[in-house]
């Protein structure tokens, strides 16, 4: 293991850390919701959508479920 790269890995790991939780609990837009059904719609995969939108998989799931959307599930 090279030295030089141990110290970026935790600063790297934080700054991801921070952006995961940045939307945290955030409610749900009109803008969000209606994008949420075009991706659906279009057959994306809950990770592909997840990463399109920001949130997180169990957020983008729990919504989907509440709004009665089906989400695909790519094997």
């Amino acid at each position: 293991m090279d030295g030089a790269n141990a110290g970026d890995v935790p600063a790297e790991r934080e700054q991801i850390m921070t952006e995961r939780f940045e939307r945290h609990r955030q409610p749900w837009t009109y803008e969000e919701l209606e994008k949420l059904k075009l991706l659906a719609r279009k057959g994306m995969a809950l990770k592909a959508i997840s990463k399109a939108m920001t949130r997180s998989e169990e957020s983008i799931k729990d919504r989907a479920k509440l709004d009665g959307i089906g989400i695909a599930k790519l094997r």
